[in-house]
């Protein structure tokens, strides 16, 4: 059939409404919206960032256990968020996610401003939140820690570093607890971190990579790569230089074969399913937290699959235990890792 004018319009006229991007699946046919449906929100384009690919497969997850369909709306800035949330609420889902302390600001005032709209935030929460507001949040720091603990096992020159995108509170979760883990093990291991910045500070691998060079040329064995995006530059400056790294959020142990000690990860697509089914099932609202206990956060060494996963820690069993009984620690109460967003 040959597509009107007026038709050809209102086409435009609809992709504009998605804001800064809108991917769709599993959506319904022509004329009968969906009895159910998802909305994705991300802060930064999900196609380089690990973490934010696994947002996406937890939502597509959920959607399709409760016959959903599953939109994605990829955001570039503050802006572009703000603009993607505004159009998300028009379309009227029946839960918008947004990933990320990004959207503090913007969910601290929009889901009161709709309260008959539910809206999800993963890996943070906005101060005060609204009754149809859900958060899931994690408890990175104890994971971050338990690297630190192979980090000060493993480190022959006594010197580690990290590189991160910015400096903020949030961030830190990632830093103190992997230097205090360290020291805990080894008391002479100094830290050093070093933030990628810039336009980009989130999905910018030579930034990164150039960060990783600096810590290696100031003599660290071991650099962690938690520069989202940008992890890949800190593989590759590791390997040059023959040092050791760590990973964040999934296993990235296969992208720098023999390089890569361990990953501090978190289990984001399986809590924010939970959370997606929940609020479908009508149970909205409060802060849901997930650590060690309940299994949100981790290392690979604690895993089943750790022969498979092309982690080097799998080489080491003596670190490997000594990590197990950390966890155990912590997980009974012995152990109380220090969340630097409490103060």
């Amino acid at each position: 059939m040959r597509t009107t004018p007026t038709l050809a319009l209102l086409a435009v006229l609809l992709l504009t409404l998605t804001g800064c991007g809108g991917t769709t699946t599993g959506g319904t046919s022509a004329g009968a919206p969906a009895a159910k449906s998802v909305i994705l929100i991300t802060p930064n384009p999900a196609s380089t960032n690990s973490f934010l690919q696994l947002s996406v497969k937890g939502a597509q997850a959920a959607a399709k256990e409760i016959g959903a369909s599953f939109k994605l709306y990829e955001s570039k800035d503050p802006a572009g968020i703000a603009q993607n949330v505004d159009a998300a609420v028009r379309a009227k889902p029946t839960v918008i996610v947004g990933v990320s302390f990004s959207f503090d600001d913007v969910f601290a005032t929009v889901p009161r401003q709709h309260p008959g709209q539910q809206f999800l935030q993963i890996d943070s929460c906005a101060k005060d939140p609204a009754p149809n507001l859900t958060c899931v949040s994690f408890k990175e720091h104890e994971a971050a820690y338990l690297a630190g603990v192979e980090a000060g096992l493993l480190s022959e020159s006594g010197k580690i570093g990290i590189v991160l995108p910015i400096d903020s509170p949030f961030i830190h979760r990632w830093i103190d607890p992997f230097f205090t883990g360290a020291k805990a093990v080894n008391p002479k291991v100094t830290g050093t971190p070093l933030y990628v910045g810039g336009n980009t500070p989130f999905s910018d691998p030579a930034r990164a990579k150039a960060q990783a060079q600096a810590l290696a040329g100031q003599g660290a064995d071991i650099i962690a790569a938690a520069a989202s995006g940008g992890n890949q530059g800190v593989f590759e400056a590791a390997a040059e230089a023959h040092v050791k790294s760590f990973g964040v959020d999934v296993n990235q142990c296969p992208q720098s074969p023999g390089n890569v000690i361990d990953n501090v990860l978190k289990h984001v697509d399986v809590a924010e399913a939970a959370a997606i089914k929940d609020i479908a099932a009508g149970k909205t609202g409060g802060v849901k937290v997930y650590g060690l206990a309940e299994g949100g956060v981790g290392v690979n060494a604690l895993g089943d699959d750790l022969a498979s996963s092309q982690c080097t820690v799998a080489a080491s069993p003596e670190v490997v235990a000594k990590v197990k009984q950390a966890r155990d620690d912590i997980v009974s109460g012995k152990l109380v890792v220090a969340d630097p967003l409490a103060g």
